[in-house]
């Protein structure tokens, strides 16, 4: 059972990637970030419900509060990430995004010390933080000809800026701290009742971004437009439920993490089948070197 869990783990949560770049990358629509944020929220509401009133879960002003901080640089953390979805391939965001996990590494290390960390993970460090870099440059250094030729098939087209390098690089800054700061508060909270209170702080700023964009900026909410927006909601809601039961069997733990954690490789695959994203070798090459990387760390998070 452990390896269907984690392998529909790995298909909804790229399954969102794909949906969310969907629902984002209108470039006519100014806060497609925001409307994202609602759909998050709203679903992430809906199980917080079901967890409280069906599941039984403990829940406080106390919880939530205490949980805040974490739960702040999460959702931040996920605005840029939508922001930027509109600004960058996904094929290339993906995995820059998914690299918080060689930070949080460094993060530790530098907190607590080498230590009994094993060589393979300082090596997949080493190979996440070369892949973003070289990401960066190929970025940087791409002629704008040679750019225009590999997006010719693609459903969009992107010019190369600052911004649609630092937008990712933001939110994996973030969630990487927020899962560091996650790693000490849930050592006083227990998982679920922090997991509601996640939740529950993201429907708040689905609501706050509802109040904005309908009222203040007047703007309206296309049940076509929205359906992405919602479909990869469900997609992240459904994953973190799959995820946390796959985890739970700690006889093959060791198996489902690498799984998991190579979501990004899929969702670079679809980019490429749904998208029509085509990369040049270059970027191919720094992408794998993120992947390998974040599937080493996955192997020995275990």
């Amino acid at each position: 059972m452990w390896f269907w869990l984690a392998l529909i783990t790995l298909l909804c949560w790229s399954g969102s990637d794909l949906f969310s770049k969907i629902g984002c990358r209108d470039p006519k629509d100014k806060y497609s970030h925001l409307k994202m944020v609602i759909a998050v929220g709203v679903v992430m509401g809906l199980h917080a419900a079901y967890e409280v009133f069906v599941s039984g879960t403990e829940i406080s002003l106390s919880i939530i509060l205490t949980y805040l901080p974490v739960s702040l640089l999460y959702i931040f953390s996920m605005a840029l990430g939508y922001i930027g979805l509109r600004y960058i391939e996904l094929s290339i965001s993906s995995p820059i995004c998914n690299s918080s996990g060689a930070l949080v590494a460094l993060l530790c290390l530098a907190t607590d010390g080498i230590g009994s960390v094993h060589p393979a993970q300082l090596a997949a460090v080493a190979l996440v933080c070369a892949g973003v870099i070289g990401l960066g440059v190929v970025e940087a250094r791409e002629d704008e000809d040679l750019r225009a030729a590999r997006q010719e098939a693609s459903n969009y087209k992107y010019s190369k800026s600052f911004l649609a390098l630092a937008l990712p690089v933001a939110y994996c800054l973030l969630d990487a701290l927020g899962t560091f700061a996650d790693s000490r508060v849930l050592e006083r909270l227990d998982e679920d009742s922090a997991n509601v209170a996640y939740e529950l702080t993201f429907l708040c700023a689905a609501v706050f971004c509802l109040i904005y964009v309908l009222i203040v900026k007047k703007d309206r909410l296309l049940p076509r437009a929205e359906l992405p927006k919602y479909t990869g909601a469900i997609f992240e809601t459904a994953g973190q439920f799959a995820y946390i039961y796959a985890i739970a069997d700690q006889a093959h733990v060791a198996l489902a993490a690498p799984i998991i954690s190579a979501y990004c490789a899929a969702s670079v695959l679809w980019s490429r089948v749904f998208l029509k994203e085509k990369l040049s070798w270059k970027h191919y090459t720094m992408v794998l070197l993120v992947v390998i990387g974040i599937v080493i760390l996955g192997v020995f998070d275990a």
